[in-house]
């Protein structure tokens, strides 16, 4: 396997600098990636790649949210709305709740926010999380320690770091996948921050069904995150078709007929742009198959 160009190395420095922008100190900024310790990350700063490995530095690129592979970004109306929910919350220290279909880019939205705003942290939630390991992630990512065995003092450490900033915001996608005991746990982390920080969550409108029947049932926790949510969910809008031709073009395919088959395969999927994305790469590698196959026709 090919190994990484000196290019690519130097675009991954580019990225972490940028990402150790969203911190006081390095050191801090190392804490919050898993694995990577303060002085690989001062050796990559300081253009000193001798005893770092391709495989540290595509760690480093996957968990600062950099991609190797050029994809460029469409300033849509959904990527405008929930740019804005970011902004507002962090701006005015509210609690928002992004709601979107899957695949409308929520992701892409909150991982590109992080790298052009500082005090932006992102953490991705999953079924299988724990109050600890809720905690923990947090912490991770503020760059607060994590090493203790007593919870309460990692969540003061985190909440301390996350108050003394300027404007921060935290952002937790897949929100709708906590459990009930970590999702109402979160009520505690909120009145802490509550004048602190910035919250938006990201998930798909499952979070309203599972709000309607927590608050129908009277489920513990249900009509606190329902009142510091603000009673309402922020719905953004749909992927529409002339978004997909403009993710086409910026994407260098700009052929008529290539992109219409890509509508296509967009419209089988209500416009997923993960489908999107795995569209657009196959058409233009069928066009390069084709072109250098015709070259060596010529040949």
């Amino acid at each position: 396997m090919k190994g990484l160009t000196l290019d690519q190395k130097n675009t991954v420095r580019d990225a972490l600098n940028r990402y150790c922008d969203n911190y006081p100190t390095r050191n801090r900024a190392a804490e919050s990636l898993q694995n990577v310790s303060a002085a690989t990350v001062s050796q990559i700063l300081n253009n000193k790649y001798e005893n770092i490995s391709d495989d540290m530095f595509t760690r480093i690129a996957t968990q600062i949210g950099f991609s190797f592979e050029c994809w460029r970004i469409h300033d849509s109306k959904t990527f405008q709305d929930i740019t804005f929910a970011f902004a507002d919350a962090q701006t005015y220290k509210n609690v928002h709740w992004v709601v979107g279909d899957a695949g409308c880019g929520k992701t892409t939205a909150a991982i590109e926010y992080r790298r052009t705003h500082r005090n932006v942290f992102y953490i991705l939630c999953s079924e299988d999380m724990h109050r600890s390991d809720f905690v923990r992630e947090i912490a991770k990512q503020v760059g607060a320690p994590t090493d203790s065995t007593n919870l309460r003092d990692i969540l003061e450490n985190a909440i301390s770091m996350i108050a003394f900033l300027n404007q921060p915001l935290i952002i937790f996608d897949e929100g709708d996948k906590l459990t009930d005991s970590v999702f109402t746990y979160f009520i505690s982390i909120y009145n802490r921050l509550e004048g602190h920080a910035g919250i938006a969550f990201l998930s798909t409108d499952f979070i309203k069904r599972r709000i309607e029947s927590g608050l129908r049932y009277n489920k513990k926790g249900y009509k606190e995150i329902h009142s510091r949510i603000g009673r309402k969910f922020y719905e953004v809008s749909a992927t529409e078709t002339n978004d997909i031709y403009a993710i086409c073009q910026a994407n260098g395919l700009t052929d008529t007929a290539e992109i219409e088959k890509v509508l296509l395969e967009a419209k089988k999927s209500e416009n997923d742009l993960r489908r999107v994305k795995r569209t657009v790469h196959a058409r233009k590698r069928i066009i390069e198959a084709r072109r250098r196959k015709g070259d060596n026709n010529e040949e």
